[in-house]
This record gives structure tokens, C-alpha cells and sequence, in this order.
């Protein structure tokens, strides 16, 4: 048996998973990601809010493994890491950059 889980006490409330698959997310009470509904868990919506949650931490568990599925979910989340650390990567650099372009820009109209 699978089941979405959502690590709410590192959520950062961008709302990424709730308008990319309102079916399965929604917000609580703090303005943080929860779970609504635990069907349908192989839906394409629901695979891009795991794959574009900038800290990465949407899962779908196996409630009930083996040694062989555990050994395959830890090389799937090592993936996931991945790509999340890949995507942070490349939104701080271009925030960074974005700062950068905005500070010689008003620099070069102060001269």
C-alpha cells in the first residue's frame, strides 16, 4: 500500500504542489501544503507537484516493503534529492544573478 506524505515542518508554503495538483494538496491552517486525498497516486499532476517542490519534500511511501522495494525507493528519493538540489541550485543562481543585473543597473544611472 502507497501513501502520499508531505514533510509540513519543512514546508516553506509556495504553493507549488496545491496549484500544480489541487486534487491531492490543499493548505492548513498555517498556510502550509497537506495531503486531501491519498487515490490516484500514479496521476501525471501529482508526479510534477513531487518533481517541482523546491525543497523537496512530497513522497509517496510504501507502507508495507520488502528489502527489494526499500532498496529501490532509497535510489528513487536519491534521484528526487537530486533534482530538488539541482532546481534550488539554478533558482538561487538566477535570483543572484537577477540582484546582480539590478544593482549595476542602478550603479550605471547614479553615474
Amino acid at each position: 500500500m502507497k501513501k502520499l506524505k508531505v514533510l509540513t515542518d519543512q514546508c516553506i508554503g509556495c504553493g507549488a504542489c496545491v496549484g500544480i495538483d489541487p486534487e491531492h494538496f490543499d493548505f492548513n491552517e498555517d498556510g502550509l501544503s497537506k495531503v486531501i486525498n491519498e487515490e490516484n497516486l500514479e496521476s501525471e499532476s501529482l508526479q510534477e507537484a513531487i518533481e517541482y517542490c523546491p525543497v523537496g519534500i512530497i513522497s509517496i511511501e510504501n507502507t508495507e516493503e520488502d528489502d527489494s522495494e526499500t532498496q529501490n525507493n532509497s535510489s528513487e528519493n536519491s534521484c528526487n534529492e537530486t533534482q530538488n538540489k539541482t532546481f534550488e541550485d539554478s533558482y538561487n543562481e538566477t535570483q543572484n544573478k537577477t540582484s546582480e543585473n539590478s544593482f549595476e543597473e542602478q550603479s550605471s544611472r547614479g553615474k
